[in-house]
C-alpha cells in the first residue's frame, strides 16, 4: 500500500522513490520522497558501507568496532544515471541503486551479481522504546553458503540457520544453543566460487536468517539503531576475511610465552597447592608457561584484593613461580561488591563511576561477592580509572596477565542473566540504554584492562583474555569459547567454534581443554589436548568440582600422550609465532577452515573437522570414543603424513589410522616448517640451532619464519628477523633461496635441514655458488644437513 509518505506492509515501512542525489567526496547520498537517506561510502575499491536514515536524520556516526588503523582509499569512483537507476562504479564493483525502491544490487566487473536486495531495507517503529527495529533482506543466490558469526556452536555452514547476537553467560551450553558469549555480526557468503562478506555494525540485539524462514531469502535485523553494514568483495575467502579484519583491527604480537601451554582450574588455592602444581609440572617434565588463579585468590571475591589466609605473600609466590618459568595469570570480574569498607567500591561511588538505572538508582546485581554495582566501561574516564586499578597487581606484586570473566555482564538469579535493559551508559559521549551497550560492555571492560596493563608491564607486552566480545575486541584481547562441557560433542563444538572465530577476524582463541563442566575420561582429555595444541590459545581449564584435570590426572598412558603433544606445541612455537605475525600484519586467520583454503572445491563447503593450521599444516582431530582411526578429506595439493611421511593426494577422502597416541597431521608438500627444541617454558633454553623440516615437492613453494626477541617492542623498530624461503624442486635437484628482512640477530648460527621425501641421494651441495664438502655437512641416512643460517641460495644435486 502506498501512502503520501510511507509504504507499509504488515507493520513494516519501506523507502519509496528517490527524489535527490548528492556526492560528498567518497560519500554518496540518495534521498527518497518519504525521508529515507541511503549513504554509500566507498572505503576501498572492494569495500563499501551502506547506511540508512529514516525521517531524514542520521544518528551520530560512532563505532567501537572500527580500527583507527584501517586501510582506506580507492582508485576509482564514478556515478552514472539512467532513467531507472543510479550506477556506482569502483575499480572492483558496480553498485546499482533502484530509483523507485532504493534497493541495491552489487556486481563484479563482469556483471556477475554478488549480492542483491530482496525487500531491501525496511523498518518498524518501536513504540515501546523509541527508534526503529531496522531490517534488511537479501536474495539468497543459487547454492549459496554462509559462514562466520563468531562463536556459534553449530555447523560451519550456516545455510538454513537463524541466529541471534546477544552476549550471554551460557553455562554448559549445548550444540546449536544460541546466543552465546560473543556478538560478531560478520558473515561470508559464497556462491558460484565467489565470496563476499557483510558486517552489520549495530550493537543492539541482532538477528540473522540464512534462508531459514524463506528458502530463497537471507536477512538481518536489529532491535534498534541504524541499518549500517559494510560489504566486502573477494572474490576469495582470503580477500573478504582480510578486508574485514583490517577494518576491525588486529592485536599486537603477544609475548611468546602466551603461546605456550597454560593450566587453570576453578580454583588453585591456597598458595601451597599452586606451588605443588608448579613443582609437579617440572618434575614430570611437562612444559607449561602459565598458571591461573580463579576468583578464590581474592578476599571475599573482591576484585583487586588478595585473601591473606590463602595467599599471605603473593609477591613472593609470583616471584618464585617466575624463577621456575611460570607466569601468573589472575581473574578479574566487572562486579564490584557493595561494601563501604572496600576501597574500589569507595572510589567508584565517590567518582560516580557505576552504571545507573533509568530513574537514577545504581544498577545492582548479584554475582560471586553477593550484591554488586557495575562500572560503566563505556565512559572513557571510567576505563582510565579501571586500568589504573591494576598498578599494584602488576607493578608491585608482579602478576603477568589478567583474565576478564563474567563480563557479558553476567548477573545471577535473574531470568535475563544480565543487567536490566533500562541501565544507562555513557557510550563515549553518546548516552544510551543497556539495549545498545550490552553487546559491547565486555569489550570495553577488556579494553580498559588492556590499556591499563599495557602501561604497567611496559617495556614488556601485555597479555589479556576476555570471555565476552563484540567485533573488534581482537585488538585488545585473546579469548576462549566459554563454559563448555567434558563431552565428545563439545570436542566437536570446540573445533568448529575456533575455526569460525578465526574466520570472523578473531584468531587468538581456544577452548577450555577437557571441558569446564563435568569430568572427561582420560581418552577424551587426550584427544582434546591433541586438538588444543593446534589452537592459538592453549589452556586447560575446569570447574574443579568433578575431579582433577591436570595432564597427570589420568593414566600413565594419557600422561605420556599429553606430554608428547605439549612438547610438539613447544617445538612448533616458531611456526605458530610466524602464524601470529601474518595475522597481525595481513589479517590472515591463524586457523583456516577447508572452505577458506579451497573454496572452488564444493566438498569443502560443508567440511567441519579438518582445518589448516597456519599455512601448511593440515589437522583433523579424532572426535569419537574408542576410535582407531577416521576418514578425513584432503584438500587440493599433496600432503605428507607428519608421523610417517606417507604421501596423500588432495581432492579425496581417505581412511587414516589414528590410535589414541595419534592425531592425523599432514604437511603440505614444499613446506619448510621451523622447529625449536623442547623447552619446559619459553626462554628456558638458548636456541643453538633452528630445525627446518623440508618436505620435497616437484615444483615451487614459499615458506616464512618470523622471529624477534619474543617480548618487548623492539620489533616495531625493525629488530625482527623475517626469513622467506623460496623452494624449487626438480627430479634430481633442489634449490632453496632465502630472502631476509629485519635487523634482529637470532641467537643461533646454523640451520639443521631435515629432508622428507627427497627422491634422490644428495651428491653435491652448493651454498651461494660455492661447493661444500658434504662430509662436513652431516649428511647421512637421515637425510639432514647443517649449514649457516646466513645462506642466500642452497643448491642440492642428486643422482
Amino acid at each position: 500500500m502506498i501512502t503520501s509518505t510511507k509504504l507499509e506492509y504488515k507493520g513494516n515501512l519501506y523507502p519509496n522513490s528517490i527524489v535527490d542525489f548528492n556526492r560528498d567526496a567518497e560519500k554518496l547520498y540518495f534521498t527518497t520522497l518519504n525521508g529515507v537517506i541511503l549513504e554509500i561510502t566507498v572505503l576501498r575499491d572492494s569495500i563499501c558501507r551502506f547506511r540508512y536514515a529514516t525521517e531524514n536524520v542520521f544518528e551520530p556516526d560512532f563505532s567501537y568496532a572500527i580500527s583507527e588503523n584501517a586501510s582506506l582509499g580507492y582508485n576509482k569512483l564514478e556515478i552514472a544515471e539512467t532513467e531507472t537507476e543510479y550506477l556506482v562504479h569502483t575499480a572492483k564493483l558496480t553498485i546499482l541503486v533502484d530509483k523507485k525502491t532504493l534497493r541495491t544490487q552489487i556486481s563484479d566487473l563482469d556483471g556477475f551479481i554478488l549480492n542483491e536486495d530482496e525487500l531491501g531495507f525496511h523498518w518498524e517503529e518501536n513504540y515501546e522504546f523509541g527508534g526503529n527495529t531496522v531490517k534488511m533482506s537479501k536474495i539468497c543466490q543459487h547454492a549459496e553458503s554462509f559462514y562466520g558469526l563468531g562463536d556459534k556452536a553449530t555447523h560451519s555452514n550456516l545455510k538454513g540457520k537463524q541466529l541471534t547476537n546477544w552476549v550471554t553467560d551460557q553455562y554448559a551450553y549445548g550444540k546449536d544453543q544460541d546466543p552465546l558469549y560473543k556478538a560478531i555480526p560478520f558473515y561470508i557468503g559464497l556462491h558460484n566460487e565467489k565470496a563476499y562478506g557483510i558486517f552489520f555494525d549495530n550493537t543492539f540485539k541482532t538477528g540473522f536468517d540464512f534462508a531459514h524462514e524463506r528458502r530463497n531469502v537471507t536477512s538481518f535485523w536489529a532491535d534498534g539503531g541504524e541499518m549500517n553494514y559494510y560489504f566486502f568483495y573477494g572474490p576469495t575467502f582470503a580477500h573478504v576475511v582480510k578486508g574485514y579484519t583490517n577494518l576491525t583491527g588486529t592485536p599486537e604480537l603477544p609475548p611468546l610465552w602466551a603461546l605456550g601451554f597454560h593450566q587453570s582450574k576453578w580454583s588453585y588455592y591456597p598458595e601451597n597447592k599452586v606451588r605443588e602444581l608448579a613443582a609437579k609440572f617440572r618434575k614430570l617434565r611437562i612444559p607449561c608457561d602459565g598458571l591461573y588463579l580463579d576468583i578464590d585468590y581474592m578476599d571475599g571475591f573482591r576484585c583487586f584484593t588478595w585473601d591473606k589466609k590463602y595467599f599471605p605473600n603473593p609477591k613472593q609466590m609470583v616471584s618464585d613461580l617466575e624463577k621456575d618459568g611460570f607466569k601468573t595469570v589472575v581473574m578479574i570480574d566487572p562486579g564490584i561488591k557493595i561494601d563501604k569498607d572496600y576501597w574500589v567500591y569507595q572510589e567508584a561511588i565517590a567518582k560516580d563511576y557505576f552504571c545507573k538505572r533509568a530513574d537514577g538508582a545504581l544498577m545492582k546485581g548479584k554475582v560471586w561477592p553477593g550484591e554488586c554495582n557495575f562500572p560503566d566501561f563505556t565512559n572513557p574516564e571510567v576505563r582510565e580509572w579501571w586500568g589504573g586499578l591494576y598498578k599494584e597487581m602488576f607493578k608491585e606484586i608482579g602478576v603477568h596477565a589478567v583474565w576478564n570473566d563474567m563480563n557479558e555482564p553476567a548477573v545471577m538469579d535473574v531470568p535475563t542473566k544480565t543487567a536490566p535493559l533500562d541501565t544507562r551508559h555513557n557510550f563515549d559521549g553518546h548516552p544510551c540504554s543497556h539495549r545498545k551497550a550490552h553487546n559491547i560492555y565486555g569489550m570495553q571492560m577488556v579494553r580498559a584492562s588492556y590499556e591499563g596493563i599495557k602501561k604497567y608491564v611496559y617495556p614488556k607486552r601485555p597479555f589479556v583474555i576476555t570471555r565476552a566480545a563484540y567485533a573488534g575486541t581482537q585488538r585488545y584481547s585473546s579469548t576462549w569459547t566459554g563454559d563448555n562441557v567434558a563431552t565428545w560433542e563439545h570436542l566437536w563444538i570446540a573445533n568448529v567454534q575456533v575455526q569460525r572465530m578465526c574466520m570472523s577476524g578473531y584468531s587468538f582463541v581456544g577452548s577450555d581443554i577437557g571441558g569446564f563442566a563435568e569430568h572427561p575420561t582420560g581418552e577424551l582429555f587426550a584427544r582434546w589436548v591433541q586438538l588444543g595444541v593446534f589452537h592459538p590459545f592453549c589452556r586447560v581449564h575446569s570447574s574443579g568440582d568433578h575431579g582433577d584435570q591436570e595432564p597427570w590426572s589420568f593414566s600413565d598412558e594419557v600422561t605420556k600422550i599429553v606430554r608428547k603433544y605439549i612438547e610438539l606445541r613447544y617445538q612448533l612455537l616458531p611456526y605458530l609465532y610466524t602464524m601470529f605475525h601474518k595475522y597481525v600484519k595481513e589479517g590472515t586467520p591463524m586457523i583456516k577452515p577447508l572452505v577458506y583454503f579451497d573454496q572452488e572445491d564444493p566438498q569443502t563447503h560443508f567440511r567441519m573437522d579438518e582445518f589448516i593450521f597456519g599455512e601448511q599444516i593440515l589437522v583433523c582431530p579424532v572426535q569419537e570414543p574408542n576410535a582407531l582411526g577416521r576418514r578425513m578429506y584432503f584438500p587440493r595439493g599433496t600432503w605428507y603424513d607428519y608421523w610417517t611421511d606417507e604421501v596423500m593426494a588432495g581432492g579425496m577422502e581417505n581412511w587414516i589410522d589414528a590410535k589414541l597416541e595419534k592425531i592425523p597431521v599432514f604437511v603440505k608438500e614444499g613446506a619448510i616448517i621451523p622447529k625449536y627444541p623442547v623447552q619446559q617454558y619459553v626462554g628456558e633454553l638458548e636456541i643453538k640451532e633452528l630445525v627446518l623440516e623440508v618436505y620435497y615437492k616437484n615444483g615451487v613453494e614459499t615458506s616464512t619464519v618470523y622471529e624477534d626477541a619474543q617480548d618487548g617492542y623492539d620489533y616495531k623498530k625493525g629488530r625482527f628477523s623475517l626469513r622467506n624461503f623460496h623452494f624449487r624442486g626438480k627430479d634430481q635437484e633442489l634449490i632453496i633461496q632465502q630472502f631476509k628482512e629485519g635487523t634482529y640477530i637470532t641467537p643461533y648460527e646454523t640451520f639443521r635441514l631435515n629432508f622428507h621425501g627427497l627422491p634422490f641421494k644428495i651428491m653435491e651441495v652448493w651454498v651461494d655458488g660455492e661447493q661444500m664438502d658434504t662430509e662436513n655437512l652431516g649428511i647421512n641416512d637421515n637425510m639432514h644437513i647443517h649449514i649457516s643460517k646466513d645462506f642466500t641460495v642452497l643448491h642440492l644435486l642428486g643422482a
